[in-house]
């Protein structure tokens, strides 16, 4: 579960990025947090095929995955946050 939140999160920031219009301002830090979702994607997938060599199902649909989903998910957010308030900052003193 936790890689299905992880992919949703980085269509979104993927598709934020690409319509935001404002050219520097912001851009940056959606950037960022579109690579850190898509990495964290990419690792769960790498996970996924392992666990079908393994014998197990790709997705992981049980309960701590998902609060693993929301937790990752939400870091992230939080991540995002931090940096877009640093950017803004570094973009009032310039």
């Amino acid at each position: 579960m936790c890689l299905i939140m992880t992919i949703c999160a980085a269509a979104v920031f993927t598709v934020l990025y690409a319509v935001n219009k404002k050219g520097g301002k912001g851009k940056k830090s959606l950037l960022n947090a579109t690579f850190m979702f898509w990495a964290a994607a990419i690792m769960w997938s790498v996970d996924g095929i392992a666990s079908v060599y393994g014998g197990e199902p790709f997705f992981d649909i049980s309960r701590e995955d998902t609060i693993l989903g929301f937790i990752v998910v939400g870091a992230g957010l939080v991540v995002y946050s931090m940096m877009a308030a640093l950017e803004r900052r570094r973009n009032l003193k310039a």
